[in-house]
């Protein structure tokens, strides 16, 4: 019977009928599977093409010569799309789909709330400066950094969207409102500036003469340009935004609590977030005193430490032991050098120690791009899930060369040499660039695309925590020292960001919690205080993430006993891409898709 003659017996049938039978499950599940797989090819599509910037980065070039319209005939392109796809998404029974496919309809529907709330709801667009410069930087920088395609084709890109980007910097113009914007915020953009145009004379310049005539033409052309334009847009800067920021860079409670919750995806409010960390704050202290007494035993002068201390007796104790690991500090010019020695250190050691499947992708510890510097000391930068066997970039900030002996003393003290190698196992091995590795090989882009921040960034607290159980550096008491301060530092993340944004924290008293309460010296605290006014809803990925991965590691410790094999467990957290840890746990211990 042929397939059209099929469905016609089955329309006549079905009407005939008042209470039609169900179609089997697993047609059903089929129907409902390849229903959504052509949803999320069209989501991909349409926002791929919305962002190209980020189309770029995942690996997805054939919007590469295009640049994000944040104009608004562009905005209300992108909100119509996230409204059409959302309710195509509602239509989708999600119970009939596979396990897989529940968690991804599960992010794709938070991604979908989250775009149109962004768009109508907090408008970041009208305030927030940082989203033209990082967009007007990355454009350039995707391109240029990773050898995706020949130098040839990539600079044609680059002269396209040279030539686009004054037009994104006058919607930039156009979209803000100086009133609402920050002061913060403002004043990080016109420092970041003028990095577009170093990645032009760095990144794309020297190349001119790969190509051939009319298209180098094309190239300098678009180069003189953009720098008028970037000259212009510095005066605009510097004139009008800045003298004129008035806004508050406090979310409060409601626009806070609901950028969490989407940023999150976690059963942790935050209030939940609060009563963890500030329990974990004082455990943890505990444990670093007893550390303290360790190393300051044979040493004169070291005060007292009895075993029960008062809180000033604990304060000096282990403010007196990390000094001894403070000590061992790289000089202000070797702070990238150091980075890549402590990097090889700590994959020598997870490879000895059979850890992780490691990477058979490249990693490259590099200086920090200029358009990206003020807001955190570190990143990684992992290739996209479509460029797959490209390098990962492990970027460390330079000291600012304006910085005084004092700031640059204070910062060596908080990246002395034991820090920066917790620094490379968080960025590094095995964090970031192994974690992204793994989750790159997941079959689903959309995962991919759509990637948990708290399920990365807690992956790499993890990976600090038991990079020191596991005995990296000989055992050394001080790093295990370091180890629990950067934890100090991720709860006081948690912390600040919502003491900042819903309790209106004063600097004095969130330094106070940084330099006092969690041992941070004066400019990673100072950098911490910038980044806590830029940004909402990100610290506290550091610390809820870690604790969900720590719970899940419990069950399956718990539910395997005698046959839990750490390495086993890595790769088996890791095999499912990077979705919020609660998606991990309910596929890993067959339990129901919330």
């Amino acid at each position: 019977m042929r397939r059209s003659m099929l469905l016609s017996f089955l329309v006549v049938l079905l009407a005939a009928c008042s209470s039609p039978p169900s179609p089997p499950a697993n047609v059903v599940a089929q129907s409902s599977d390849a229903a959504f797989a052509d949803l999320s090819k069209r989501w991909l599509d349409g926002a791929m093409k919305l962002s190209p910037v980020s189309a770029t980065q995942i690996g997805d070039h054939r919007f590469d010569a295009e640049l994000d319209d944040l104009s608004v005939d562009g905005r209300a392109k992108g909100l119509k799309f996230s409204k059409d796809m959302l309710a195509e998404l509602g239509k989708i029974d999600r119970s009939t789909l596979s396990r897989e496919n529940q968690v991804d309809a599960a992010l794709l529907d938070n991604q979908l709330r989250y775009d149109i709330w962004n768009t109508e709801t907090l408008q970041s667009w009208a305030w927030d400066p940082q989203i033209y410069g990082q967009l007007a930087g990355g454009a350039l920088y995707t391109l240029m950094a990773r050898e995706f395609a020949p130098m040839p084709d990539r600079l044609r890109a680059a002269t396209a969207r040279m030539e686009k980007i004054p037009a994104l910097f006058a919607q930039m113009r156009a979209n803000l409102d100086p009133a609402r914007v920050p002061e913060i915020h403002a004043k990080t953009v016109a420092q970041q500036n003028a990095g577009v145009m170093g990645l032009v004379d760095s990144m794309i310049l020297p190349h001119a003469g790969e190509l051939p005539p009319a298209d180098k033409q094309r190239l300098e052309a678009a180069a003189t340009a953009l720098r008028a334009a970037a000259a212009e847009q510095q005066t605009w800067l510097d004139k009008t935004l800045v003298p004129n920021a008035k806004g508050d860079f406090r979310l409060g409670q409601k626009l806070y609590d609901e950028k969490l919750a989407f940023a999150l995806l976690s059963p942790m409010t935050r209030q939940d977030i609060r009563q963890r960390a500030e329990a974990e704050l004082a455990s943890t202290r505990v444990e670093m005193y007893k550390i303290a007494r360790q190393v300051l035993a044979d040493k004169p002068n070291a005060g007292d430490r009895p075993e029960s201390p008062t809180p000033a007796q604990q304060q000096a104790a282990i403010r007196a032991a990390l000094n001894l690991a403070n000590a061992d500090a790289p000089t202000r010019d070797t702070v990238v050098d150091v980075a890549k020695a402590e990097l090889a250190k700590a994959t020598d050691f997870v490879r000895a120690k059979n850890l992780i499947t490691l990477p058979d992708a490249p990693v490259q510890v590099i200086p920090m791009p200029e358009f990206q510097r003020g807001v955190t000391v570190a990143y990684c930068d992992s290739p996209g899930p479509l460029d797959k066997q490209l390098a990962t970039f492990y970027a460390v900030s330079p000291i600012p060369t304006d910085w005084k002996p004092e700031q640059v003393a204070s910062f060596l003290r908080e990246y002395n040499t034991r820090a920066i190698a917790e620094l490379g196992v968080h960025e590094g091995m095995p964090g970031h660039y192994v974690q992204i590795w793994h989750s790159n090989k997941y079959p689903s882009t959309l995962r991919a695309v759509l990637s948990s921040g708290s399920f990365v960034e807690g992956w790499a607290v993890y990976a600090e925590r038991m990079m020191a159980e596991q005995g990296f550096r000989d055992n050394d008491p001080l790093y295990h020292l370091i180890q629990l301060k950067w934890y100090l530092r991720g709860i006081a993340n948690a912390i600040l960001d919502q003491a900042i944004q819903v309790d209106n924290m004063s600097e004095k008293d969130a330094m106070a919690l940084m330099t006092e309460q969690t041992f941070q010296e004066e400019r990673e605290a100072a950098g911490k205080w910038t980044r806590a006014r830029l940004t909402s809803a990100q610290l506290p990925t550091y610390f809820v993430g870690l604790q969900e991965h720590l719970d899940l590691l419990h069950e399956v410790q718990k539910r395997d006993g005698a046959k839990f094999d750490l390495r086993t467990y890595h790769d088996a957290v890791l095999a499912y891409g990077s979705p919020p840890v609660r998606f991990v746990r309910e596929l890993m211990l067959d339990l129901p898709i919330q």
